[in-house]
């Protein structure tokens, strides 16, 4: 399996600067393909293996020895943090579509929940392995998807409030708390085999965090509803 894993496979660098450029630039190339094709393989060896799954089983999921593996990460806490990092970014890509293109506040809400919800439903084995894991820097990891579909969030909620003319300032604080709670109720959703469909606890999370978008709502028309109470009751 070394025939496209050595170096003295390169082209001859004999080639003048532009060649050796062009060379180097096609290895480098070579070189992120092949770590992507490892790291789909670390993925399919945890979906079959569960998320204890070990250096050996990646290699022969990939076809290739162990020492190869170590010459695309230097040991196996790299490999694993990678792995962790391609499956959360996975998550994020799930989720921005549904927050980017939804143009009302409650369906945003329920898209973004059933698109989070959807994606660790698909794949439990990998969730857990992403979620559950407290070594190999993981939980940085889950951490940061989590800012980057917050920051998503608070950007569209942002727009939103603006166009109904009311404050944006909730947006992040928001952004943040609905990602943190839907994360949580997630972890419990899959920990307990999921125990009701993912419809019904879409519809669940989406009624609980649509009362405080709307009670915005409510108290930024309240001074105008109390003063028409004011005129109406004076006037009768």
């Amino acid at each position: 399996m070394q025939s496209d894993e050595v170096a003295v496979n390169e082209p001859a660098v004999n080639e003048g600067a532009d060649g050796a450029d062009g060379r180097r630039t096609r290895w480098e190339q070579h070189r992120r393909d092949r770590r992507a094709e490892l790291l789909a393989a670390a993925t399919e060896s945890i979906v079959r293996h569960g998320p204890d799954v070990d250096m050996a089983q990646v290699a022969r999921i990939a076809g290739v020895s162990k020492p190869v593996l170590y010459r695309y990460f230097a040991d196996k806490a790299q490999l694993w943090h990678a792995v962790g990092e391609h499956l959360a970014a996975g998550v994020v890509d799930a989720v921005r579509p549904a927050v980017e293109r939804v143009r009302e506040e409650r369906p945003l809400i329920s898209a973004t929940i059933d698109a989070y919800l959807s994606a660790i439903e698909s794949a439990p084995q990998l969730y857990k392995y992403v979620f559950g894991r407290t070594t190999d820097g993981m939980a940085a990891v889950v951490g940061a998807s989590s800012r980057t579909i917050a920051a998503a969030l608070a950007r569209v909620i942002g727009d939103r409030l603006r166009a109904l003319g009311l404050d944006a300032g909730p947006a992040e604080p928001w952004a943040y708390g609905m990602v943190a709670m839907v994360q949580a109720v997630g972890d419990w959703w899959m920990t307990h085999q999921r125990p009701i469909s993912r419809a019904a606890l879409t519809d669940y999370l989406t009624t609980l965090l649509w009362d405080g978008v709307a009670g915005v709502r409510r108290s930024a028309d309240l001074p105008q509803v109390t003063a028409l109470s004011t005129v109406e009751a004076r006037d009768g």
